[in-house]
């Protein structure tokens, strides 16, 4: 579904991104760890178009996607969730998903709407669907944020740390519903900080450090790594 091959970015004299490849079949999640500095977020800028890259490709289900702007790679299928929802507080969960499956998925109103109810009834919003998005709690805020990016119909999903600031039950319910959302026709990259939350719900995990791929393997392979318990965990235990 996502293919991505020598992806490389600098600021300057600073390399945030090294030369970094990997791919994502429908189904997989993928997580992506790293220290901060790590490359994590401009790799995901990348991905999206926000930043362009300086060398390298982003293919999307075959198709080479890496001089589109990032409005166009939306339609394509590639959407993301941030890690600080910002919703619009007069807006409801309703609007903001008809909103998002309109402009993101070029839906017709009535299509929009049909869209919207089916992704809150996939994460689990129906029951807030006429609530305004400045009176949700964090963990609803987080829901609506990926709601949001599935409105769009993507075929590849970015979560960008959607799980930070919730407290652990909290967590484990979002890691609960992205688990749910896995399937053949939508491939998962999550970069997270929670290193259980990847291991409970991704096929593969990758490290970046200093822009460069350090590991990929399966969730055991990398937590157990040493040099990923050096670079990484290690400088968790110690921050």
């Amino acid at each position: 579904m996502l293919e991505v091959k020598g992806l490389s970015k600098s600021f300057g004299t600073q390399v945030v991104v090294d030369d970094v490849s990997t791919a994502v079949a429908g189904g997989e999640a993928l997580g992506i760890i790293g220290p901060n500095g790590a490359g994590k977020s401009t790799f995901f800028d990348l991905l999206t178009g926000t930043t362009r890259a300086d060398a390298g490709t982003v293919r999307l289900a075959g198709r080479d996607i890496s001089s589109l702007p990032t409005e166009d790679r939306v339609v394509q299928g590639i959407s993301r969730a941030f890690q600080i929802p910002k919703p619009f507080s007069s807006l409801t969960v309703r609007q903001h998903l008809v909103l998002a499956a309109a402009a993101g998925a070029e839906l017709r109103p009535s299509a929009a709407h049909a869209e919207a109810e089916s992704v809150m009834d996939r994460t689990g919003l129906s029951g807030l669907a006429d609530q305004v998005g400045g009176d949700l709690r964090l963990l609803d805020r987080k829901r609506l944020e990926l709601a949001k990016a599935l409105a769009t119909r993507p075929q590849v999903i970015l979560l960008d740390e959607i799980s930070g600031g919730l407290t652990e039950p909290e967590v484990h319910a979002l890691v609960v519903l992205v688990s749910k959302l896995k399937s053949p026709d939508l491939a998962i990259l999550w970069v997270e900080h929670i290193a259980h939350a990847l291991q409970a719900t991704c096929d593969r995990i990758l490290m970046l450090h200093l822009g460069k791929k350090v590991i990929e393997d399966t969730p055991d392979n990398v937590v157990s790594d040493a040099q990923v318990r050096e670079l990484y965990l290690g400088a968790a235990h110690h921050a």
